[in-house]
């Protein structure tokens, strides 16, 4: 694996307008893969909207790559149904905190960067990347990709790595 870049918070704020895939409502939970990691959200029964405000970290490293998110619907006797999935680069968060520690900022808020939604992302509307107190975050809304309906909002911070000892003169 390549240099560490830091540690991403991401927390799975709600979902909005999910499917229905059991008789009149689902129990969604989302897993997030980044690389070979992956972390998975509590299942909420019962709800189309679900608010599961829940922090999933991962291990940031180079080559920066792509954090996926799939949502799922938990069922009792058969396999959990697909609720829809999506995708986001996660290069422009690392290009932002690299911006970030160029340009020193550190204090109130900076908008670092904004992206739109393409063909190469999943996004419902514009994210802003924003330095707020020294740290790099992004508050993003997927359009659920493969399925009828749904978004899902995430709040990903990414965390500088602790600077080594050795490397300070």
């Amino acid at each position: 694996m390549g240099e560490q870049l830091g540690l991403l918070k991401v927390t799975v704020v709600q979902g909005k307008r999910l499917v229905i895939r059991d008789f009149k409502t689902s129990d969604p939970y989302v897993i997030l893969k980044l690389g070979n990691q992956t972390a998975k959200t509590k299942v909420i029964n019962s709800c189309l909207n679900p608010v599961w405000n829940e922090e999933l970290s991962f291990s940031l490293r180079e080559p920066v790559g792509v954090l996926s998110l799939e949502v799922f619907d938990k069922d009792r006797f058969k396999a959990d149904d697909k609720m829809g999935h999506a995708h986001l680069n996660l290069q422009p968060i690392a290009s932002a905190a690299r911006l970030k520690q160029f340009a020193k900022v550190s204090s109130g808020e900076t908008i670092l960067r904004k992206v739109v939604p393409d063909t190469d992302n999943c996004l419902a509307r514009e994210s802003s990347i924003s330095c707020i107190n020294g740290e790099v975050v992004q508050s993003v809304w997927f359009r659920l990709c493969a399925v009828e309906s749904g978004e899902i909002e995430l709040k990903i911070k990414l965390i500088d790595p602790p600077v080594a000892s050795s490397n300070l003169r």
